[in-house]
């Protein structure tokens, strides 16, 4: 009996962005529908300008259930959410009704997949400054997930996760959780707590866990890499006193629990130890210490992971690009990817321990 493929929503994002874009340009690309099968939330209007605008043969088709859902390389089943209003959003620019529109499909997708109509979620980008303008002040798709969730913003983590490649060699590759996210810099230093490191720490162990073969699964325990905060690891209280303080004792603490951490280790090194295979997974501690080092290592096969949600939900690693939207020229490899990843967790579900 053939194995039903798990059933992926792909959620437009802002639509003045390249998320439509994305989409459309990925349906064509032969690995999207051998994983999974696709279908897209949002307005399907967005999606047929993309199609008319890239010049290709694929038809959208409005469908009403995700039991509907039909796909194939030329046929784009698109569950429609949201208003008429959304489609006056003007291109490329932050808008609230580019924000509304992807707060109605972003909220359908995550309903859906909360009841078990689909197996998880893919979502296109969507932009802050537009999402807060038409109402909804949430940092990014990670604190609402956790808030319709009914997660604790602080019991979930957003991981940059690459597949094993020429430039990661690790046995799972290479993920990297952020133990702070969305925020200003100077902020970052009240929210860092041993629990939250703790609870990022856990959480990457559980999903890099869940990636590596049933095989090894009896055997190889992830190695996690515990960033410092500072230059030099602090240099013993001298550039700063948190990896004394707050750090060092976490990783202690994780230790004793059974996770196999290393650190507080300056990132400067760590990530390029990381790379060559020495850890499965790294814990950063604010949102650019760990997205640079990854985006650098391979930003259009980067894919964002929410951890510690009751649904699985990936995610392109990079934002609505304005400045590239409605031109014909998104890039659609991270969204592949992202749809990629989301199937093969659905496939490890049970291994997923948070």
């Amino acid at each position: 009996m053939e194995i039903m493929k798990p059933l992926v929503a792909i959620t437009l994002g802002d639509p003045a962005g390249v998320g439509p874009e994305t989409i459309v340009g990925a349906w064509t690309i032969s690995a999207l529908h051998e994983v999974c099968r696709p279908l897209a939330v949002g307005h399907p209007d967005f999606l047929r300008r993309a199609v008319k605008l890239l010049e290709l043969d694929i038809q959208v088709q409005e469908i009403k259930s995700p039991s509907e859902a039909a796909p194939s390389p030329a046929l784009l089943p698109c569950l429609k959410s949201g208003d008429e209003d959304q489609l006056q959003a003007p291109p490329s620019q932050v808008s609230a009704l580019g924000g509304q529109a992807a707060y109605a499909a972003l909220i359908l997708a995550a309903d859906l997949a909360l009841a078990g109509k689909v197996d998880a979620i893919t979502t296109a980008p969507l932009n802050k400054g537009a999402l807060v303008a038409a109402g909804h002040h949430f940092p990014g798709h990670t604190e609402l997930l956790a808030e319709r969730c009914g997660i604790p913003w602080d019991k979930v983590a957003m991981m940059l996760y690459l597949a094993p490649g020429s430039t990661v060699r690790g046995r799972a590759g290479l993920g990297v959780a952020h133990v702070t996210l969305h925020m200003a810099l100077r902020d970052v230093f009240e929210h860092l707590t041993q629990e939250r490191i703790l609870a990022s720490a856990r959480l990457a162990d559980a999903v890099t866990r869940a990636f590596l073969t049933p095989g090894k699964l009896k055997t190889a325990q992830p190695r996690i890499g515990v960033a410092a905060l500072n230059p030099h690891a602090g240099e013993q209280g001298l550039f700063g006193d948190e990896e004394l303080r707050i750090i060092s004792p976490a990783v202690v603490a994780g230790k004793l629990e059974g996770l196999r951490l290393e650190g507080p280790l300056p990132c400067d090194t760590l990530m390029v130890r990381a790379a060559a295979g020495d850890f499965d997974a790294v814990v950063a501690m604010y949102h650019d210490q760990g997205h640079i080092a990854l985006k650098l290592l391979g930003m259009h096969r980067a894919v964002n992971i929410t951890l510690g949600l009751p649904i699985i939900r990936t995610s392109v690693a990079h934002g609505t690009a304005f400045d590239l939207a409605w031109q014909g020229r998104a890039e659609t490899s991270s969204m592949v990817e992202a749809v990629r990843v989301a199937a093969q967790l659905v496939g490890v579900r049970e291994r997923l321990v948070w």
